[in-house]
């Protein structure tokens, strides 16, 4: 799964987007953030035809942006709109609470 953020391109790709964004704050060592690649691939394809972008941002990589948002527990999942994070959930959820922040917010 790419849709790839980072520190570099989270401004544009992020905030700077017209549709509301899902970032998933993850790292590859995290058991609990492996479990949700397959939710996050399900709702990417779930969503393919709204308006919603979902992406994902490695803490390890990218601290800073992780940091800015107070990731302190991953995975984290943020909803932004209009540049500004939303709705915030940690670590592993059902695919129907993620859904329903989707559905709420676009």
């Amino acid at each position: 799964m790419e849709n790839n953020v980072s520190s570099t391109n989270f401004k544009e790709e992020v905030l700077d987007s017209n549709i509301p964004v899902l970032v998933d704050f993850w790292a590859p060592w995290c058991g609990p953030c492996q479990m949700m690649l397959g939710v996050l691939g399900e709702l990417i394809e779930d969503n393919k035809d709204k308006d919603i972008k979902i992406v994902k941002c490695n803490v390890d990589e990218n601290s800073d942006v992780a940091s800015q948002y107070n990731v302190m527990s991953i995975p984290t999942f943020i909803v932004f709109k209009g540049g500004q994070p939303v709705e915030t959930v940690t670590g592993g959820v059902q695919k129907e609470k993620l859904q329903g922040m989707i559905d709420k917010n676009i």
